[in-house]
């Protein structure tokens, strides 16, 4: 019944969608005049914007993410499969002394850095074929969330302006990222580096890629050889009101040791007790009739950080679980 309400959902989308290039072509010169109060000039949003175009599945994508439909379980075998780690050892290995001395320099395990990659991805394999100002032009037209993606577009073509990033080269993911990160325009800007000096930043070449990753997690905060999470076993006199299913904000954080007062075997976790954590329990918001309390974790201030970089409950225990596999395959 849920797949057919959501084909049903697809179907009339897009059909409307399909129904607004006047509105979208309108749109687009309302947001030149917009773009060039902001420090872009004609020039640049000729050459850049001149053959962005409406594009339909950019919209079906944002409705229908795996975020929202797949199961914890599902999702994470998916993303930490033994080929993944299989890949991932191929890459290290033919990268070890720059990967390794990225992991020194910026105080980032290479495991987390290969997991990222890994997820976001498959270690460069797909870095998406999508032509990023178009897809950003599409979702800032659209209401959903047209406030976000119009800043987004605005600093990518800044960034071309600056002759930062060549806009020849921008394809990526449907929704505006691009790299073997995913890096978003105000991510590129804040955290992406050219660190080997050649004046442009190449975010799918190994150097700046992974330099600007380890720089983009060190600086929110990652602290390196913290835990990320616990899988747990819920005692059913757990509070309600302790429980996380939603990534926007964890609420109700406290030290381990209060937590754990809600687990079976709470005595088997090697925990450091003051450690700050929160409990979530992902399936709630998205599986009909799922278990409150099943599958549940506690996770630290480094699961946070992950929050940041991609704000899904379940991309942040694939990264960490795939961070783990790294660590015992290395």
């Amino acid at each position: 019944m849920i797949r057919y309400f959501i084909i049903l959902f697809l179907f009339f989308t897009n059909s409307t969608l399909y129904a607004n290039d006047d509105s979208f072509n309108n749109w687009l010169k309302n947001f030149k005049v917009y773009a060039l109060k902001n420090n872009i000039s004609e020039l640049t949003f000729n050459m850049a914007m001149s053959d962005v175009v409406f594009l339909p599945k950019v919209i079906k994508y944002d409705r229908f993410q795996p975020e929202f439909y797949e199961d914890t379980k599902t999702y994470i075998s998916k993303r930490s499969s033994n080929q993944k780690v299989k890949q991932g050892k191929k890459l290290y290995n033919s990268n070890e002394s720059f990967i390794n001395s990225i992991d020194n320099k910026f105080s980032v395990e290479k495991n987390l850095l290969l997991a990222l990659m890994g997820i976001e991805t498959n270690f460069g394999t797909y870095v998406g074929k999508m032509d990023i100002l178009s897809s950003l032009a599409t979702l800032s037209f659209d209401e959903r969330r047209s406030e976000f993606f119009t800043k987004e577009l605005i600093t990518i073509l800044q960034l071309i302006e600056s002759e930062k990033i060549d806009h020849n080269i921008l394809y990526g993911s449907w929704a505006g990222a691009f790299g073997y990160f995913q890096f978003m325009p105000s991510t590129i800007e804040k955290y992406a580096l050219d660190y080997d000096k050649n004046d442009i930043i190449e975010l799918k070449s190994i150097k700046d890629s992974f330099a600007s990753a380890a720089n983009y997690i060190n600086k929110i905060g990652w602290k390196k050889n913290q835990p990320c999470f616990v899988k747990v076993n819920l005692t059913k006199n757990v509070p309600k009101k302790l429980l996380n299913t939603s990534a926007k904000k964890l609420h109700n954080k406290n030290k381990f040791k209060v937590l754990k007062q809600y687990v079976e075997d709470k005595e088997s976790y090697l925990i450091d007790k003051d450690l700050i954590g929160a409990i979530i329990t992902p399936d709630k918001d998205i599986i009909p009739n799922a278990e409150n309390l099943e599958p549940a974790y506690i996770v630290f201030e480094n699961y946070e950080k992950i929050l940041q970089w991609n704000r899904s409950l379940r991309f942040g225990l694939a990264v960490c679980t795939l961070k783990g596999k790294f660590e015992n395959a290395l």
